[in-house]
């Protein structure tokens, strides 16, 4: 089993300054250790914060051209250890490795934040005064287990093109993904104090960086729940937070959609990473005439997933991150049974074959009522609700009654007819007729799905202060 027992501070791997404490890493799929991680505290914390913030004054003093060949200088890098970071993925969570859109995409942050940086002015006139944008500090950057590498990317990629300078604390739960892209920037010769790394838990680590009189901002990506205690924490020291957090996306299938595209994409998009997304469609809403047609298509689009080994090429669904992951699906599983949803494909326990391994079987409930506990809390698993509706305006209707509003979905005959419901949504991210995801466009949700905007030219101005110089120019 190996043993990482360093934190990267200042631009060096040291020990942490008292803390011996360590966290084993067990693969989900063979449910083994493979790793022990030792975590720092709070002392560590300060000490990165103080590193971080000794190399601001010059970090943020850079040219946007400096900026741009560094960002440029770690994608190159970071492709060169494509593998290296899904089989990272794979030991931590599961992850198939046949999923290498995982670390395509941290890379494909770096070429954006870029681009985004390239064309970016950080000054403008406003009549007769200049208005600046200037690095707000030294930024805290909290990220979750579920989307390690990209995550935790995303939020680097537009803290380098702003300037900042940053303490990372990664899930304890995927710190080896962290711990090999700090090597990578390493090797991108990214300068001391720029980047920094303090593994640990977010009772102890996360809430001394949410604390810390030195730290100006917070990026969090997470649960409502522990979003809630990190904006409760940062609230005494005034800083700003950024927060990604939770979800329960709707997905409306229009009556004149394509019924059977509509049903691949619900399974793929709900499916991916497990259903361990908090951008997946859980809640499906079918017109009442086509519900049976529609959980049909779907099921038949359920049973052709690869459940398995996440080294098998052919997989393309592996397990869920951790036991206590797999046993809260298995309870929603058997509330949304117990509540009087018809269970369509799946249901509690393992898929046949598999004894070992945290696998969940791909579940689609029908006859689901939107009061349900299955449709409304997010079981971030391969667990999919499909709730019918007589009218748009009743989708709409239900599609909105949460408390989140992360993402939303439309399957229509036409863009336009998808566009005009999607616009009804109270969400961040709508997605029309199957179409992927976008670096360029800003991710982020309404209501409890957070606050504050990440990727692009959006993702970029949470890292920025505005300044108004008056009588200057």
């Amino acid at each position: 089993m190996k043993q990482y027992t360093k934190l990267y501070i200042d631009g060096e791997w040291v020990d942490p300054i008292r803390s011996r404490s360590t966290f084993e890493l067990v693969n989900p799929a063979t449910e083994q250790a493979f790793a022990s991680v030792t975590l720092g505290d709070d002392q560590d914390v300060d000490r990165a914060v103080q590193a971080a913030r000794q190399a601001f004054p010059a970090f943020s003093a850079t040219t946007k051209a400096e900026r741009i060949a560094l960002l440029n200088r770690i994608a190159e890098v970071m492709q060169r250890r494509e593998a290296d970071l899904m089989l990272a993925a794979s030991q931590e969570m599961g992850t198939p490795v046949s999923a290498v859109s995982h670390a395509r995409a941290a890379v494909e942050q770096f070429k954006q934040g870029a681009a985004v940086l390239a064309d970016y002015e950080f000054e403008r006139m406003l009549g007769t005064d200049v208005i600046r944008r200037e690095p707000i500090g030294v930024c805290g950057l909290i990220s979750p287990w579920n989307w390690p590498i990209q995550t935790i990317c995303t939020k680097l990629s537009s803290a380098i093109a702003a300037g900042c300078t940053v303490v990372v604390k990664p899930s304890e739960y995927t710190s080896v993904s962290a711990i090999l892209i700090t090597e990578v920037l390493h090797e991108a010769e990214l300068p001391r104090g720029v980047f920094n790394l303090v593994n640990g838990d977010g009772a102890v680590v996360g809430n001394a960086l949410s604390t810390h009189s030195d730290v100006d901002m917070v990026s969090f990506t997470g649960s409502t729940r522990a979003g809630i205690l990190v904006a409760q924490a940062a609230a005494a020291t005034v800083k700003r937070v950024c927060q990604e957090l939770g979800g329960k996306s709707a997905h409306i299938i229009m009556p004149d959609a394509d019924l059977h595209a509509a049903a691949r994409f619900t399974i793929a998009r709900g499916y991916a990473n497990s259903g361990q997304s908090c951008h997946a469609p859980t809640r499906i809403l079918v017109h009442e005439s086509q519900s049976e047609q529609v959980l049909d298509l779907m099921s038949t689009e359920a049973r052709k997933l690869v459940v398995g080994d996440p080294k098998e090429p052919a997989t393309n669904l592996g397990p869920v991150v951790n036991k206590a992951q797999f046993d809260r699906i298995q309870g929603y599983i058997r509330k949304g049974i117990e509540e009087g949803a018809r269970l369509i494909c799946g249901g509690p326990g393992r898929p046949a074959g598999l004894e070992r391994g945290y696998y969940v079987r791909p579940t689609v409930f029908a006859d689901v009522r939107p009061d349900m506990t299955i449709a409304r809390e997010e079981i971030f698993g391969p667990v999919l609700a499909v709730i019918s509706y007589r009218t748009i305006d009743e989708a709409v209707e239900i599609a909105n009654a949460t408390k989140y509003g992360l993402g939303g979905y439309v399957f229509a005959s036409t863009p336009e007819k998808a566009r005009a419901v999607g616009e009804r949504l109270r969400a961040g991210r709508i997605f029309c007729n199957g179409a992927g995801g976008n670096v360029v466009v800003p991710m982020g949700g309404y209501k409890q799905s957070g606050n504050g905007r990440e990727m692009g030219v959006f993702g970029l101005e949470e890292y920025l202060e505005v300044k108004a110089m008056i009588g200057c120019a």
